[in-house]
């Protein structure tokens, strides 16, 4: 990693943490295991450079934009259970599929039965 791209992708993820009312705890974990993983490190960068997503990194066939879709979803049955804390921050849901992306691949089986299990806002108590 070269050092200007390594400070552009700090200040980005500090500003991204700052944007979705995260601390500094948190941004010092999401960036040293941002870091720590090439792969989803230069997802993050392509989508810093481009505000594109790459897609070319996949953990059991779910690229980023699978698990942005999967969130989406997600939050939207949040929000049918009264949790909104993403509701209308697009920096905290960009935020938050990149820290899902690093901990999918700690545990790809744990986050692949989330995302098969919980999909949109029908649950079985919605009703």
């Amino acid at each position: 990693m070269d050092r200007q791209t390594f400070d552009a992708a700090e200040k980005w993820a500090r500003a991204l943490c700052f944007y979705a009312g995260e601390g500094q705890a948190f941004f010092e974990r999401f960036f040293r295991e941002l870091c720590a993983s090439q792969p989803v490190y230069r997802e993050f960068i392509y989508y810093l450079e481009n505000r594109d997503f790459l897609c070319e990194y996949q953990i059991s066939g779910y690229t980023i934009v699978d698990i942005m879709v999967w969130q989406m979803d997600h939050f939207k049955a949040q929000l049918d259970r009264g949790h909104d804390d993403m509701k209308q921050n697009g920096d905290k849901m960009l935020l938050m599929a990149f820290d899902t992306m690093l901990k999918m691949e700690k545990q790809p089986e744990k986050y692949i039965s989330l995302m098969q299990s919980e999909t949109g806002t029908d649950y079985p108590e919605k009703y």
